[in-house]
């Protein structure tokens, strides 16, 4: 998976392509769905949700620029998997799930992992994590109708946040936000298509 679907279409991180591979990502699939854990595609985790096909787990934490020791957020733990591959680089990861139903599925699985710089909690991921702000990077793994405010408050400074943004439901643009002197920068990555984003700054 490594070689022939990261590298081939360009993820040069040495921390995402080790973390890629030694995250056993059949863990995190449907066990009816498992011999194909490692295709490049994206599967359905259940309850309207899917896992992220391999390249844009990779491309996402190389767009994140993240490092070890980084204290990282991220919006839509879903199955887990993006939070397993940030930790496995070293991150320190406080992970948001809203769906009572994969928060209780993903939670135990992370700890049987012993992944324990992941800290996840269960509420509307819109709203961040304020009292364990602020945060190195940020990363939103579904798309919504705009930037969250109290995301961008909560990105500390030199932070970058990673957000799909569109008008329309599964139909976004891949952001990439950073604060540097109090202010913010954003940049277009090009189309993408995620998982609504519910919340008070969602849909």
């Amino acid at each position: 998976m490594v070689r022939e679907q990261l590298e081939a279409r360009g993820i040069t991180d040495c921390g995402v392509l080790a973390a890629m591979g030694s995250v056993p990502r059949h863990l995190f699939v449907q066990e009816a769905l498992r011999a194909q854990a490692y295709e490049d595609t994206p599967l359905p985790i259940g309850y309207g949700q899917t896992i992220s096909q391999p390249y844009i787990v990779a491309l996402m934490s190389q767009l994140l620029e993240a490092r070890r020791g980084m204290r990282v957020l991220e919006i839509g733990t879903g199955s887990g998997y993006q939070a397993a591959v940030l930790a496995s680089m070293g991150c320190v990861v406080f992970t948001v799930e809203r769906l009572r139903e994969l928060y209780q599925s993903t939670a135990p699985l992370l700890r049987q992992l012993g992944l324990r710089s992941i800290h996840m909690q269960r509420r509307d991921g819109t709203l961040g994590v304020p009292e364990a702000a602020p945060f190195d990077r940020i990363i939103v793994t579904a798309g919504g109708p705009e930037v969250p405010p109290p995301l961008v408050d909560q990105l500390d400074e030199g932070g970058i946040l990673l957000i799909p943004v569109g008008s329309r439901p599964r139909t976004q643009r891949l952001l990439r936000l950073r604060k540097t002197q109090g202010r913010v920068s954003r940049e277009d990555l090009g189309p993408v298509i995620f998982v609504d984003l519910v919340g008070d700054h969602g849909w």
